[in-house]
């Protein structure tokens, strides 16, 4: 059976929301879903790359016993039977989680599931498989010498994007509906720009966290899906409080489904084409600019803005290098030439910061909230681009040209709201000439995420750009 055949659905890879309906109807059955994504990741899964580990005998039993409470009229949650994948950076029972490193020993034990994946388990779901990430999820690109590197659905010769590269691409395909993340700059964020997806870096604490992440409350978990709609979904099945995470928020009383389709009439917009100190690439300001005009034309008030701060950069490198070498403290000796080498030169930066340097960092973060704070008491939101261009080639750290080695020197846009904590989300807005994913990226105010992803549904309403092919697909079709 062809992956194309599967679903009434055509090329279109099919939503969450839409399968848990064709479920309830009885038309598709979680075995059939099931079927279709384990197809997917055996056709495309050499030429992108997107898993490191898949039980397909465990998803399709997990499948069968949720086609037998659906059967029965009594699923467990609202993501009974949606296939899903998890990024190999966040604990799943049973299974290693092993991060893109040779440092971790896969004997385990691994007895315990992250919040999450936990959730997700409860609701239902049909865990497939773990996705690929880059060592410790250190950089904006995915590959590692454990798993190789990650390719993407519109060129598999370009990246996908980092940290939640595999995630990304494997939610692109249709090698499941949704995936979960983690973003500690921009990790769900920027792979989604880069290839046509959609993703939440939610208010920190939203989605909890255990283990603690060695990258300190920088570190977020976020859904991962192709339309807005999946992911206020997930986003509901996700969220909610663990006591293991101290600085978990308490669960919603709501679902972020609620209020979705309201629209964005009324709403202040501040737009920032360049938040004062990034140079685009042309393709990009074009696409993000259109993006405005549509919002605008749907009813928001948008002024162009500058918010008014300046790069934090040297104040994230300083904590996210702190980090890295807290990640290979742990290790000793042992280190030696076992890691990605960007990674072990980032770290040996970051063990050489001082408390003086990780207090004043955090001084940077304290004053770029309290500006944040206030701009968000004259605009709704903050609009920019999720990125500053598209994809480059597969295996680079950094763009063909870049004068730094760093990752955080191509990704202005999304590091400094991982200071802030606040909910920032990247949806599809055009395509460069070359046919690569643009990303639109929408920032509201700490625990405005119910907002933020209204806004992503008002543009995807007005917009397709979210239910275009990737050429992989396509390819598959001819």
């Amino acid at each position: 059976m062809r992956v194309r055949r599967c679903w009434r659905f055509g090329l279109r890879v099919p939503q969450a929301v839409e399968l848990v309906a064709e479920y309830r109807l009885g038309t598709v059955s979680p075995v059939e879903a099931t079927r279709a994504a384990l197809e997917a990741i055996e056709r495309f899964g050499e030429r992108v790359n997107a898993f490191v580990l898949v039980d397909a005998e465990g998803a399709l039993a997990a499948a069968k016993e949720s086609e037998s409470r659906w059967r029965a009229g009594e699923p467990l949650g609202p993501g009974d039977g949606v296939p899903t994948s998890i990024k190999d950076a966040l604990w799943t029972r049973g299974w290693p989680t092993l991060r893109g490193s040779t440092l971790i020993d896969e004997a385990g034990p691994w007895d315990e599931d992250a919040p999450c994946v936990a959730r997700l388990r409860e609701t239902g779901a049909v865990i497939l498989g773990k996705t690929t990430t880059p060592e410790y999820s250190w950089k904006g690109v995915t590959d590692s010498s454990k798993f190789g590197a990650t390719g993407n659905p519109w060129d598999p010769a370009k990246t996908s994007g980092g940290s939640s590269g595999g995630s990304a691409t494997a939610v692109g395909l249709g090698m499941g509906a949704w995936s979960v993340g983690t973003d500690g700059g921009g990790s769900v964020r920027i792979p989604a720009a880069f290839t046509g997806t959609v993703a939440l870096k939610p208010t920190y604490g939203l989605i909890p966290l255990f283990p603690p992440s060695a990258f300190g409350t920088l570190s977020h978990a976020g859904p991962m899906t192709r339309t807005v709609k999946d992911n206020a979904a997930l986003l509901d099945v996700i969220s909610g409080y663990d006591a293991r995470d101290w600085s978990a928020m308490p669960t919603p009383i709501s679902s972020f489904l609620d209020g979705l389709d309201d629209g964005v009439a009324g709403l202040r917009i501040g737009f920032s084409p360049d938040l004062g100190f990034v140079r685009n690439d042309p393709e990009v300001d074009a696409a993000v600019r259109a993006a405005i005009d549509v919002l605008a034309d749907a009813g928001a008030k948008v002024d162009e803005v500058d918010p008014g701060f300046a790069d934090p950069i040297e104040a994230f490198n300083v904590l996210w290098f702190s980090g890295a070498a807290k990640v290979l403290q742990g290790y000793g000796d042992a280190v030696g030439d076992k890691v990605d080498p960007g990674l072990r030169r980032t770290a040996e930066a970051g063990a050489d910061y001082t408390a003086s340097d990780f207090l004043d960092a955090t001084a940077v973060r304290m004053e770029l909230g309290r500006l944040m704070g206030q701009f968000h008491r004259t605009y709704d939101v903050l609009i920019t681009p999720t990125l500053p261009l598209a994809a480059f080639p597969v295996g680079q750290d950094v763009p063909d040209g870049s004068t730094s080695p760093d990752w955080t020197s191509w990704t202005p846009y999304t590091y400094p709201f991982n200071l802030t904590q606040q909910p920032a989300l990247s949806v599809p807005c055009g395509f460069t000439s070359a046919g690569l994913p643009i990303g639109l990226q929408i920032v509201g105010a700490r625990h405005a995420d119910a907002l933020v992803l209204r806004v992503g549904q008002a543009y995807q309403a007005a917009t397709d750009w979210h239910d275009r092919t990737p050429v992989l697909l396509a390819e598959e079709a001819r």
